[in-house]
């Protein structure tokens, strides 16, 4: 229910799909048939890992490149159609450029971009990603940090404010119900407001440093 939700949701919204779930190839062809963008959800190593575990073909500082490159190599093998991939946790791996480094390389040999989710502020990605001209973009705010209706629609006003302080502003949001309600009402006047919503291949190497 919720993907069909969020498949309803404006065109111009970019979905991201975990590699792990069931029914890939159908639910992507649908939403990129509705007109979106789709990403592909990368497992990294958090600093919490094991207690936290992204599943078992999380890319892990403790690998070996070729080790993680097989990793990615499943991940990337989910489905087709995808213009890029967010890092689903990875506190520790975007962190650590050692082993980050073959994998943006590997991303930028198959025409891919990197959209860093910041879940460390010590994050290297997308210096890395600037230096080896990788696509790539970092968030600026999460949606529904706290999944509730009034701090979801106070951080929607708070975007809208670095929106037009930045030009631009990357938000993140996760597909619980109270989200994709109010997404579904937020959207649509976001362009009476002097807001254009965009897929996130638009925002590539956009940001300022």
């Amino acid at each position: 229910d919720a993907t069909q939700r969020a498949i309803r949701l404006a065109k111009e919204v970019t979905r991201s799909f975990t590699p792990y779930g069931t029914d890939l190839e159908v639910e992507v062809a649908a939403a990129r048939e509705a007109g979106h963008e789709v990403l592909l959800d990368l497992p990294m190593e958090p600093i919490s890992y094991p207690a936290d575990d992204p599943g078992p073909h999380t890319l892990l500082t403790s690998l070996n490149p070729s080790e993680n490159i097989a990793r990615l190599n499943w991940l990337l093998g989910r489905f087709k159609g995808y213009v890029g991939v967010i890092n689903h946790m990875g506190s520790r791996f975007t962190a650590s450029p050692d082993p980050l480094r073959p994998i943006l390389r590997a991303l930028k040999g198959r025409g891919l971009m990197f959209v860093d989710s910041r879940s460390t502020s010590k994050s290297v990605a997308g210096d890395l990603a600037g230096q080896m001209q990788l696509p790539s973009v970092v968030y600026d705010r999460f949606l529904d940090h706290e999944p509730t209706l009034g701090a979801i629609d106070q951080s929607f006003a708070a975007a809208e404010d670095d929106s037009r302080v930045r030009g631009i502003s990357l938000v993140v949001a996760r597909p619980f119900p109270v989200t994709l309600k109010r997404m579904a009402a937020w959207l649509p006047m976001l362009k009476a407001r002097g807001i254009e919503i965009v897929p996130v291949t638009a925002l590539a190497d956009k940001q300022a440093n």
